[in-house]
């Protein structure tokens, strides 16, 4: 049976998506309007304002926020790249206008953002670019994406968020300095995340979620910040996450609503977790980050 012809909605909207794509894919090329109206296939006299409609962003505004996003995870995780070249990479022609822009989106300077991190304003400057993202970058899971294997029992270490997930940011930046100062590196020992509560709680303080290395090490009694664990072994539901990776509740939900109904499955008693693969962005293309969700069956 041949598949329904796409109406021009739904054409239109994977042209948009094309364009948003391909932003991820090429932060350091030309990503100016008339370049991107070509990628879409649109006028470049209409572009902006379809763009802007479609999104509630404009295209100039979308594009720096995508670039000094990696800008900011450069400076934040890294000391190997001077603030001249972060500002390069992100498309400024200067060291001060890139000062100038980080410090009206972040409230900070990038010198003092690369030495102690605000993670509130970040979080709340990405909003525009969250939310233009989510208008049409909508994954469709089906019942043959799950693929039910037995998982190996793994040794981890763990760091453990508790509170408000605007900390969040904080926590992971912990985390990444406590793995390298262990010589830990994501290409040899996995990375993993155990979600203890909804995304969104009711009351934001409730949110829990585990961040973990997986290694054999022992860990200090006294360290502040880890503790050994496992990732139990077992069956598990495993749906794999290319997309839009920093967000895997709709695979969550795609599992607990649609497929475990209708698997004859039930739950085991361990929470959903999730392992990623490659490099964790910005270290690699936001579009290269995969993710794997494990579901733990009886």
């Amino acid at each position: 049976m041949k598949a329904a012809p796409k109406t021009y909605l739904e054409t239109y909207n994977a042209r948009m998506q094309r364009v948003l794509e391909h932003v991820d894919q090429h932060l350091d090329g030309d990503l100016d309007l008339e370049a991107l109206a070509r990628v879409a296939a649109f006028s470049k006299f209409h572009f902006h304002r379809q763009f802007m409609a479609t999104f509630g962003v404009s295209v100039h505004r979308y594009v720096q926020l995508a670039r000094l996003k990696r800008a900011s995870h450069r400076l934040a995780n890294t000391g190997a790249q001077s603030v001249t070249q972060i500002a390069l990479e992100a498309g400024y022609d200067a060291p001060d206008a890139f000062a100038r822009a980080f410090r009206q989106r972040f409230k900070q300077s990038p010198s003092s953002f690369r030495k102690s991190p605000d993670w509130a304003p970040w979080l709340a400057a990405f909003g525009p670019l969250d939310n233009a993202r989510s208008k049409l970058m909508h994954i469709t899971y089906e019942a043959e994406d799950v693929i039910i294997r037995d998982a190996a029992a793994t040794p981890v270490a763990i760091m453990e968020h508790r509170g408000d997930r605007a900390t969040l940011p904080a926590t992971i930046e912990r985390f990444i300095a406590w793995r390298k100062a262990a010589g830990l590196t994501p290409d040899k020992n996995p990375t993993f995340n155990i979600f203890r509560s909804e995304r969104t709680p009711e009351n934001p303080a409730e949110y829990a979620m585990d961040l973990c290395i997986g290694t054999d090490m022992s860990v200090a009694p006294d360290d502040p910040d880890m503790k050994v664990g496992q990732i139990p072994g077992g069956r598990c539901a495993v749906l794999r996450v290319a997309q839009n990776t920093h967000n895997l509740e709709p695979a969550a939900l795609y599992l607990y609503r649609e497929w475990l109904p209708a698997s004859g499955e039930e739950a085991r008693d361990f929470p959903i977790y999730a392992q990623r693969h490659f490099t964790l962005f910005p270290d690699r293309p936001v579009h290269e980050v995969v993710c794997e969700l494990f579901l733990p069956l009886k």
